[in-house]
């Protein structure tokens, strides 16, 4: 498939060939629910816990005889059924990891390249870098390309510093590397910038042309 290639002051000249291998696939959706949901999994910390009655200091003597009170026997003021008790089965920390094969990681990246793809929200960009790094710069080439105030995600082969630090102070826009993405991260963003040198990026990402097993 053929996208329009603009550059930061807006301006179209040219079209480039996005492989239709990754662009333009029928996307899975079940497959990008998968990779979301893997994604989301992993950021948990897993630390949360709460006391069981084994962990609640004091109670070590019986709070009251056990007949003549009129009231229930207790072995423990730290039984959970008292005030400043233990908890019973509440949270213990572990593991919230998921693993999927990486198949189905690939595809479910080129499912969201290719959703991002179908709804022309895809902007490729030739000459996006920056002589230093200010905040007007990124500003004006995104009100250039009429996507202001979009949630974006700027593609970059490499790290480009005056790139990413012009980026940072404008809400919504997000600067990533083409080749460590996640499907999280393009569907989580309505708009795509990628810089044209960031396309073979993002084609060896997938690592069907090399032989290496990226996901």
């Amino acid at each position: 498939m053929k996208a329009d290639v603009y550059s930061i002051d807006g301006s179209k000249h040219g079209q480039i060939d996005l492989p239709d291998e990754i662009f333009g696939i029928e996307p899975n959706e079940h497959v990008m629910y998968q990779a979301v949901r893997v994604y989301l999994a992993h950021q948990r910390q897993g630390t949360a816990k709460t006391k069981t009655r084994s962990f609640v200091s004091g109670g070590g003597k019986k709070p009251w005889k056990q007949k003549g009170r009129g009231t229930a026997r207790s072995g423990s003021s730290r039984s959970p059924v008292w005030v400043g008790g233990g908890t019973i089965f509440g949270p213990k920390p572990h593991k919230y990891t998921i693993d999927i094969p990486v198949k189905m990681k690939r595809l479910a990246r080129k499912s969201a390249f290719a959703c991002r793809a179908q709804e022309n929200n895809i902007i490729v960009v030739d000459g996006l870098q920056f002589a230093d790094h200010k905040t007007k710069h990124m500003a004006g080439a995104l009100k250039a390309l009429g996507i202001s105030g979009e949630k974006t995600l700027v593609l970059l082969p490499d790290s480009r510093a005056n790139v990413v630090m012009s980026s940072r102070n404008i809400p919504r826009v997000t600067t990533a590397l083409a080749d460590k993405i996640s499907t999280y991260d393009i569907l989580n963003h309505k708009k795509l910038v990628i810089s044209v040198d960031a396309i073979q990026t993002i084609i060896a990402s997938f690592g069907e042309h090399n032989g290496t097993t990226k996901n």
